[in-house]
């Protein structure tokens, strides 16, 4: 019979072997059941997969000089259980990430494993806070946009966007060249979250660069001017271009009021909107130049052709006057287009018909974007010839009854600067170190036509013309003025308080090296193109001019 002993040893070898079994089958139930489950809370806790934001491309003017880079920075979070005295920690932290240490501390209190802090916190900054060794405290590469020169050309760079296809101008429009492709980062942490292990799985690819045509230079400039018309006039809008008609490239796209690139949301939404692309407006008598040129190109008119021109002109249930008191008198082509009649032009018109006139608008790429690398352009109002009523002819020719964009303006008027020829507006000048090729563009009238109709404007900034105090001694300048109703959205009528001063220029003459468009929306005190926009236009030529090499006459 066993012992007392021998029991006691069976017993304990009992227990024993029955613990044994336990842990063997516990040890089974995690390595074959829960192994999924547990190696995924591990990878979890100590192994992190983040992305890694490609730089974008850097965005410069035509001379290298940058207005938009992307700089290294943080994202900022922390692990609240973690971070052992969150008061002091809130203390230090606050100034660095430019919040209050009430925020901070509420953030470090919450009952969370993870909470952001700061997103795209500069690197200065971001190394600070590394060298404050707080524990719970994570670094996170991102990337911060910037814009040297603050409020230059803000409406044209336009704002990036974490996201694919968000942002706005140039940034949003050109996003797919400039953004690259964000690589991947595989980070193994210990159990205290310090990293032991860091290995890029997948490089980073940096956005290209683009190159504008843009001149920062001038572009300060005409954004000056255009913000001493605002000044003068308080109105709600302006915009000036500058382009180079024998290439069509743009060399400086301003809008007024203006806008910290650094701080859109600082400015209203209409102030953000690029006018010269977004903006539609009547063009009242700046379209004149566009029914004399067809008329021209067609035959049924030549600058010395005379026209009676009585002191009003019924055409079905309209009745036509000039904005000018005389009497009846008889005007050559030339002099209609110098003296900007409404009714010469619509006789010029009539004589051409209502069916071609309607053609030469189309020719002249009014109705239709221009092509030009920027988002959110507009097409334009233009009734097709089949949607013309019998009062058409009389209000079409000079500028009435359809809306244009100020650089579907520009386009036009370059192919009468340039001797004919109708292309694209030119804003990329390299894509990655690239040249973009220029256009070859289209002709739409003779170089004969197109010096006739150059001819012909240096009348409006001569003696009798509407922009006479527009000149600038020693250079031959021509151009055109406008000034047009708007029309009340309430009533649907023209409004006789609201309008659009307008005025198109470029110089020299006979080989015309700059040309300039000047539009402002409902100018206070005074009304006229030639008041309001004129001098701007005198203003920003006297300094493009010699600033690009152009020897007076």
């Amino acid at each position: 019979m066993p012992s007392l002993t021998d029991r006691r040893i069976s017993l304990l070898f009992l227990i024993f072997l029955a613990a044994l079994s336990l842990a063997f089958l516990r040890a089974g139930w995690l390595g074959a059941v829960k192994a999924p489950a547990l190696k995924r809370a591990a990878d979890t806790q100590q192994v992190q997969t983040i992305a890694l934001p490609a730089p974008r491309g850097t965005i410069t003017d035509r001379d290298g000089a940058v207005l938009a880079l992307s700089e290294v920075a943080s994202d900022i979070s922390a692990t609240p259980y973690i971070v052992r005295d969150p008061l002091r920690a809130a203390k230090e932290l606050a100034p660095l990430l430019q919040q209050s240490e009430q925020d901070v501390l509420r953030k470090l209190n919450e009952h969370s494993g993870f909470v952001y802090l700061g997103r795209r916190v500069p690197a200065a900054r971001a190394n600070a806070i590394r060298r404050l060794g707080i524990d719970g405290i994570a670094f996170t590469p991102s990337s911060l946009r910037t814009y040297p020169r603050g409020w230059l050309a803000s409406q044209l760079l336009g704002s990036a966007s974490e996201q694919p296809g968000g942002g706005s101008g140039l940034e949003y429009g050109e996003d797919r060249v400039l953004r690259g492709q964000d690589g991947v980062r595989r980070i193994v942490n210990d159990a205290l979250g310090q990293a032991i292990s860091i290995k890029d799985q997948t490089p980073t690819v940096p956005g290209r660069d683009i190159q504008l045509t843009i001149d920062a230079g001038l572009q300060e400039k005409v954004e000056s001017v255009l913000e001493g018309v605002g000044r003068t006039y308080r109105p709600r809008g302006a915009t000036a271009i500058v382009m180079n008609p024998q290439t069509s490239e743009v060399l400086a796209m301003a809008n007024w009021p203006r806008v910290d690139a650094n701080n859109p949301g600082g400015a209203p939404a209409y102030a953000q909107q690029n006018r010269a692309v977004g903006f539609t407006f009547e063009p009242g008598s700046t379209f004149k130049a566009f029914t004399v040129a067809g008329a021209l190109q067609d035959g049924t008119a030549t600058p010395e052709k005379t026209y009676y021109l009585p002191t009003e002109l019924h055409i079905a249930d309209r009745i036509l006057h000039d904005a000018h008191e005389r009497g009846d008198e008889t005007a050559s082509v030339a002099q209609i287009l110098a003296e900007s009649s409404n009714i010469g032009a619509v006789r010029i018109a009539l004589d051409m018909g209502a069916r071609r006139f309607s053609q030469w608008v189309d020719t002249f790429g009014f109705g239709r974007r221009t092509g030009v690398a920027l988002p959110g352009e507009e097409v334009g109002i233009v009734p097709t010839y089949k949607q013309y009523s019998g009062s058409s002819i009389a209000n079409l020719p000079i500028g009435q009854g359809q809306a244009v964009t100020p650089l579907q303006m520009m386009e036009g008027y370059a192919a009468i600067a340039n001797g004919g020829i109708l292309r694209t507006p030119r804003l990329l000048e390299k894509v990655g170190g690239v040249p973009v090729p220029e256009e070859r563009g289209r002709r739409v009238i003779s170089a004969q036509t197109a010096a006739e109709v150059r001819e012909m404007l240096r009348g409006v900034l001569a003696a009798g013309g509407t922009a006479a105090e527009a000149s600038i001694p020693g250079y031959d300048l021509a151009g055109k003025t406008g000034t047009a109703n708007k029309v009340d959205p309430d009533t649907g009528e023209y409004s006789r308080t609201r309008y659009i001063a307008s005025f198109m220029g470029f110089a020299p003459v006979r080989d015309p090296q700059l040309l300039v468009s000047v539009v402002v929306d409902e100018p206070q005190g005074s009304i006229y193109g030639g008041e309001v926009a004129g001098p701007a236009f005198q203003k920003i030529a006297a300094w493009a001019l010699p600033y690009f090499g152009v020897q007076p006459n």
